[in-house]
């Protein structure tokens, strides 16, 4: 049965695509998306043509040729003969580096100094402060020129270890930190050391099935479980128990002063730590201001409810409030996360080889490929940057408010 209000049904006709508001915002869409289209094909026809004209073609066959000159901080074998595309590599794997370890060490900190900003402690609410308008309204390039000229001025030199028990010297007889960099032990892997990282490894998963399930039982059931003495057991005991029945097949290869330098154990530029520590402290109090504001849009009557309950005030924060302020504090992250490894393009100016001072630097103006080198740096951010925002968007998915 049918009434005067139903519409009158219908084959599909072409007329529909303009006057049907069913189809009319996707033909909309797609005669945006042609346009577009032919706008960059334009673009890149007119440019194929223009560097023709100029006896200019395209081409990425520089990459395998020698590249000619050395990197001073490189995670992988890397040599002076080696090919551009192979010191692309290196600057690439440098760049991810630094973004991973700011990143840490960001987060971290920001997460400390954003909980300390709320202290009713009026003394480290006020340093707290200090810290975050201090570091923010200064520009990164400007902390990292100050930071890598304080590791130059105040850390000794390798060769002050000298006329004294150089180990003596060392922080715990295995750290030297000095105005070249800091030098650390570096693991040695035997045989069978494979089973000990599985080992380890599975332990992490161990910890965080534990914790869900401590979280399942305090929601579903309101019984606590402990959880951070049973963490640091699961951490520690089975990797170590391995270790041992194996033999330690795991070693430590530790730094030594030979000559007017340290030999052996890793090596770290003071170019890598004043980088990565001026990204990390930076970025850190953008993050803080980024969890105060995710806590502060928790109401308060979150945090009165569960002291009700008999929480503690160290609970209450971690199993009331946080929760509920992550989905604030997730989007403004990731774009705190994509400014440092975007802001790591800055290492040139402390003369750390990224993949800016790499490609985009000395391949560049050796084989004057600018447009072929410049076209795969934004290809390189492009692909990070769109990688950290789907794992990010993944876990910000995860936390959001589930609709029933």
């Amino acid at each position: 049965m049918t009434t005067l209000s139903d519409p009158p049904k219908g084959g599909f006709r072409l007329s529909m695509l303009i006057n049907d508001t069913r189809y009319r915002s996707y033909t909309f869409q797609f005669i945006a998306l042609v346009i577009l289209i032919a706008a960059f094909a334009y673009l890149a026809s007119n440019l194929i043509s223009n560097l023709n004209a100029a006896g200019l073609k395209l081409s990425y066959k520089f990459l395998s040729e020698p590249a000619g000159y050395d990197i001073n901080q490189r995670l992988i074998e890397y040599s002076s003969q080696s090919t551009h595309l192979r010191a692309a590599v290196v600057g690439a794997l440098n760049t991810l580096l630094v973004a991973v370890i700011a990143c840490f060490f960001a987060t971290v900190l920001g997460v400390i100094v954003g909980v300390l900003r709320l202290s009713n402690n009026w003394l480290i609410n006020k340093l707290m402060g200090i810290y975050v308008e201090l570091f923010r309204n200064v520009p990164v390039l400007i902390w990292i020129l100050i930071i890598m000229a304080v590791f130059v001025a105040i850390l000794p030199q390798p060769r002050d270890f000298r006329g004294a028990d150089a180990t003596a010297s060392m922080v715990l007889g295995s750290f030297a930190f000095t105005g070249r960099g800091f030098y650390m032990p570096a693991p040695v892997f035997g045989p069978l050391s494979g089973l000990v990282i599985a080992t380890f490894v599975a332990s992490l998963v161990g910890i965080w099935g534990y914790r869900k399930y401590a979280k399942k039982q305090l929601f579903d059931h309101g019984r606590m479980v402990s959880t951070f003495w049973p963490s640091v057991a699961m951490f520690f005991i089975p990797t170590l128990v391995v270790f041992f029945i194996l033999g330690r097949p795991i070693g430590l290869d530790y730094p030594a002063l030979k000559g007017f330098n340290f030999q052996g154990g890793i090596f770290a530029r003071n170019s890598l730590i004043a980088l990565t520590f001026a990204l990390s402290i930076y970025t850190a109090a953008f993050i803080a201001e980024n969890v105060r504001a995710g806590i502060l849009a928790i109401s308060k009557g979150q945090t009165e409810a569960a002291a009700s309950l008999g929480l503690r005030p160290g609970r209450i924060m971690n199993l009331v409030v946080l929760p509920q302020a992550l989905r604030v504090i997730i989007p403004p992250l990731i774009s705190q996360y994509l400014n440092i490894t975007k802001n790591s393009s800055l290492a040139i100016a402390v003369g750390y080889m990224d993949i800016t001072g790499t490609l985009g630097g000395i391949t560049l103006n050796q084989t004057g490929r600018a447009i072929e080198t410049i076209l795969l740096l934004m290809l390189f951010y492009l692909v990070i940057s769109l990688s950290i925002s789907a794992v990010m968007n993944v876990y910000n998915n995860s936390v959001k408010l589930k609709e029933r």
